[in-house]
């Protein structure tokens, strides 16, 4: 059985590691190339088994030569495929991820078949028998039945819905679910630039169907090197994160995710549990790729007790 369900996309990254991000009509020399499993769901689901906590994937790739690459990888780590949906109508979608010295990421997408899987792909019984659902990018109906379907089972519903949260009409998603995860970015375009600073309720301007929808959420506020909160309606949790020299922010939001769902269902008080999710996302920016193997052994120079 797993206890957690993760669904979004599932994609092939090939990372680029340049010297520098070039100027418009400029070059940059390229120090190494390399292929692997990427996508948000696929991410967090790998977290979350290297944190013992058994996981499930749901997803969908294309029948091809990155496609069987993609699932295998995340099998062998202990990762449950079997709902990743296999489709013959387009190419697995396949990212280039463009890292400089200094950590910093830009993604270049190609079009493919990530978003192909449907709510129907997922069985009942699945999804009765597991403890959280953590939904990711994917299509806005897929995921508001998703979550709709995990809380008529009283299974618990996470959502990081990525940086297109504030046009993609995830409004009737989020209000289905229990947490928000964003970062500062991704806030600012929901909540306005005022109500991060200050709140949620800041600001004169009439919210948007997304920031109500928000506003019914626990939210958690991923700030990279200036660690992470929670905001529970009035009370705020607040953690400061761990001081790590960056080599490549790919990724290091699931692996927050991660920690701070597996803290969560170990029973976890929120101060714990960010504690866990900013040690999960230091260590996944201080290596490169999308995908650090994740331990309690490795955390625990971190954490604090």
């Amino acid at each position: 059985m797993s206890r957690v369900i993760c669904a979004g996309h599932v994609n092939w990254d090939v990372t680029l590691r340049v010297d520098a991000l070039p100027e418009p009509d400029g070059e940059a020399t390229v120090e190494s190339r390399v292929g692997a499993g990427g996508g948000s769901a696929a991410n967090v689901a790998s977290g979350l088994v290297g944190l013992d906590v058994p996981a499930a994937l749901l997803g969908s790739v294309g029948d091809d030569e990155h496609g069987h690459a993609a699932v295998a990888e995340l099998a062998s780590k202990g990762v449950d495929c079997r709902h990743v949906v296999s489709v013959d109508r387009g190419p697995t979608t396949v990212k280039y991820i463009v890292v400089d010295a200094a950590g910093e990421v830009f993604v270049l997408g190609s079009p493919g078949v990530n978003e192909a899987f449907e709510a129907t792909d997922l069985p009942t019984d699945p999804l009765a028998v597991a403890d959280h659902l953590h939904l990711t990018s994917q299509s806005p109906d897929t995921a508001a039945t998703l979550a709709r379907r995990a809380h008529e089972v009283d299974t618990t519903v996470s959502f990081d819905p990525g940086r297109r949260v504030g046009d993609r009409g995830y409004a009737d998603a989020l209000r289905e679910v229990d947490y928000v995860f964003l970062n500062d970015r991704e806030a600012a375009t929901a909540l306005g630039e005022a109500a991060v600073e200050r709140g949620r309720s800041a600001g004169s301007e009439p919210p948007s169907e997304v920031a109500e929808a928000l506003a019914r959420t626990t939210l958690v506020l991923k700030h990279g090197p200036r660690g992470a909160e929670v905001r529970d309606g009035d009370d705020r949790h607040v953690h400061p994160g761990y001081p790590v020299d960056a080599v490549d922010t790919t990724g290091a939001g699931d692996a927050f995710a991660s920690g701070f769902i597996a803290a969560r269902l170990d029973g976890a008080a929120y101060e714990r549990a960010l504690a866990v999710a900013n040690a999960c996302g230091a260590l996944t920016a201080a290596e490169p790729g999308a995908r650090t193997q994740l331990s309690w052994r490795r955390l625990d120079d971190l954490v604090e007790g």
